[in-house]
C-alpha cells in the first residue's frame, strides 16, 4: 500500500523538535564512564598548571611594571644628581683655588712686612746715647725650606683648628742681621741686647765684637751684634681693618 504524505513539512518539525541535545546529560555521562583516576590527575595536573602559569604571569607583569617605574625614577635621579655633583665640583674647584690665592697672599704678606718689624723693634730697644751706624742682611736666602709642611695643621677636612693659627713655616722668611753700633756708656750696650732678645721678632742676639773707638774727640764703645728674625706667636699680632673713604 502506497502512502502519500500531502503536507511533507509537517514531518520535519516533529523531527526537528525531538532531535534536542541534552548537554547535562552527556557530561554526566563522561563522567560516569570515566573512571581512570591517573585520567582524573592528569586532568587535575592540567588544570592547576593552567592557573599556576597564569599566576605567575600576572605576578611577573606586575613586577616587571614596578620593575619599569623605579627604573624611571632612577633615570630621573640620576639626571638631577649629576647636574649637582657638577655644580659642587665647580664650586670646590673655585673654592681651592680661592684658598691657593690667599695662601700666596698670605706667604707674600708674611715676608712683605719683615724689616718693617725688625726696624721698628730695633728702633724701640735703642738706649739713649746709644746710636746705629749700619744694620745690613748676612744671609742670601730669604725663604724657609719649602719642603717642610706647617706644623699644627688637622689633615680633616672642616675641622676646627684650636687656639691660634698655625704658623706657615714654609713662608717664614729666613733673615739673619749684622747690627753695627756706637755708645758712650758701657751699660747700655748690655740693657739694648736684653731688649733686643725679649723682642717677639728676634732672637739669638750674641755679640760679635766691642772696642773703643775715637768719634768726634771722644772714646766712644763701638760694638757689632749678630741677630736673626723670628716668626712672632699668632697671639702677638694685632690685625687693624683698612678702610678708606671714597668721596
Amino acid at each position: 500500500m502506497i502512502e502519500i504524505n500531502l503536507n511533507p513539512g509537517s514531518a520535519k518539525k516533529s523531527r526537528s523538535r525531538g532531535a534536542g541535545v541534552n548537554f547535562a546529560g552527556v557530561a554526566a555521562g563522561a563522567v560516569a564512564r570515566v573512571k581512570d583516576p591517573y585520567l582524573l590527575a592528569a586532568a587535575a595536573s592540567a588544570i592547576a598548571a593552567v592557573l599556576i602559569v597564569g599566576l605567575m604571569y600576572w605576578h611577573q607583569n606586575a613586577r616587571a611594571t614596578n620593575l619599569d617605574a623605579q627604573l624611571q625614577a632612577a633615570q630621573q635621579d640620576s639626571i638631577r644628581f649629576t647636574a649637582i655633583i657638577v655644580q659642587k665640583r665647580k664650586a670646590e674647584a673655585q673654592r681651592d683655588s680661592v684658598v691657593q690665592q690667599v695662601d700666596l697672599i698670605k706667604s707674600f704678606d708674611n715676608k712683605r712686612y719683615v724689616w718693617p718689624h725688625l726696624m721698628d723693634e730695633i728702633s724701640r730697644a735703642l738706649p739713649p746715647y746709644t746710636w746705629l751706624m749700619s744694620v745690613t742682611q748676612t744671609n742670601s736666602s730669604t725663604a724657609a725650606q719649602q719642603d717642610q709642611p706647617p706644623p699644627n695643621v688637622s689633615k680633616k677636612k672642616g675641622a676646627a683648628p684650636k687656639g691660634p693659627p698655625p704658623v706657615d713655616t714654609a713662608s717664614i722668611p729666613v733673615v739673619k742681621l749684622h747690627i753695627v753700633g756706637q755708645t758712650v756708656d758701657i751699660q747700655a750696650l748690655t740693657r739694648f741686647m736684653k731688649l733686643l732678645e725679649a723682642s717677639p721678632f728676634i732672637e739669638n742676639v750674641t755679640l760679635v765684637r766691642s772696642s773703643i773707638v775715637v768719634a768726634d774727640g771722644k772714646d766712644v764703645t763701638e760694638f757689632q751684634l749678630d741677630a736673626a728674625y723670628q716668626a712672632p706667636d699668632p697671639s702677638m699680632i694685632k690685625t687693624v681693618p683698612v678702610s678708606l673713604s671714597v668721596r
